[in-house]
């Protein structure tokens, strides 16, 4: 536990936690609307501001946050008029933004190829006490809407139809993932990286999924995995010197191959258990008790 003693480890593991918090809990409405790649756009869009804050030395992250949100927003308004084009304008969107962030970086007063690989894969040693407490509030934006608007955000993800008959307005919960999915993005992006995000944010929610259906009971379990893995792929991170986006990132899938596994011989046994049983005579005393009915 010698890894306590240094206080980048310190920030790293408390950057890790709310990450792991975080990102599965709006992964699990992107993928109730089917938008698992979204972060992963998303993530692109950020990288401009990232670009621009080392232009004009600005905080990167809060730049980031700032680009990303009006991307989120972005892609809302092109999912809700693009049509056939949407598809293109948003490709153009994503890789655009990618390039101008490259670009931006390049051009700014001592930018490198180091910096822009410290937010494309994530670093344990350049979590700052800065971008702790930025980590932090933002972090805390994200559990409030996730968490209390949860019954709301689900119906809209579940039926938007359905939702906008019972009276929500689901054009602003729309925009309202959209914004929370940006700013997770944001929060992720120190230590996961941005190109690593999106990874984080939907396979803990598709490894719940293989035990249990249950709403509730797949947002508490793919939060458990997500803090599991980001906590323990930045200690392995810490101890092998490998990245700590990868590492995470590959523990989530192997957390999700795992249970994917252990979740198959739990269903067949539970279909068998719901077959009913040739043999048993309360079965066979069915039939006869309905056609006395008949």
């Amino acid at each position: 536990m010698e890894f306590l003693d240094y206080a980048f480890m310190q920030r790293a593991l408390l950057a890790a936690v709310l990450i792991g918090v975080t990102a599965p809990a709006i992964g699990i409405y992107l993928v109730q609307r089917r938008q698992a790649l979204m972060g992963d756009g998303i993530g692109h869009v950020a990288m401009t501001g990232v670009g621009l804050g080392f232009l004009f030395s600005w905080s990167p992250v809060w730049m980031a946050m700032l680009v990303s949100v009006l991307g989120a927003l972005l892609m809302e308004l092109i999912r809700w008029y693009g049509k056939t084009r949407g598809d293109i304008a948003l490709a153009m969107l994503f890789y655009g933004g990618m390039a101008a962030g490259v670009m931006f970086i390049n051009l700014a007063p001592g930018g490198s190829t180091a910096n822009l690989t410290s937010y494309l894969f994530g670093s344990l040693t350049t979590v700052s006490q800065q971008d702790v407490v930025t980590i932090c509030l933002l972090a805390a934006f994200v559990v409030l809407v996730t968490v209390g608007l949860r019954r709301q955000l689900f119906a809209v993800s579940q039926d938007e139809e359905f939702a906008r008959v019972t009276g929500l307005p689901v054009r602003a919960l729309n925009l309202l993932i959209a914004v929370t999915a940006a700013v997770t993005v944001t929060v992720a992006m120190r230590v996961v990286g941005l190109l690593l995000v999106s990874a984080l944010m939907v396979v803990p929610v598709a490894a719940a999924q293989q035990l249990t259906r249950s709403f509730k009971a797949t947002f508490v379990i793919s939060v458990a995995i997500g803090v599991v893995v980001t906590l323990g792929g930045t200690v392995t991170s810490y101890y092998q010197d490998v990245p700590p986006g990868a590492t995470i990132v590959l523990l989530t899938i192997g957390v999700f191959i795992a249970l994917t596994l252990l979740a198959t011989p739990l269903a067949r046994r539970r279909a068998r258990a719901a077959t009913a049983v040739p043999g048993d005579p309360a079965e066979c005393a069915i039939p006869e008790q309905a056609s006395a009915k008949v």
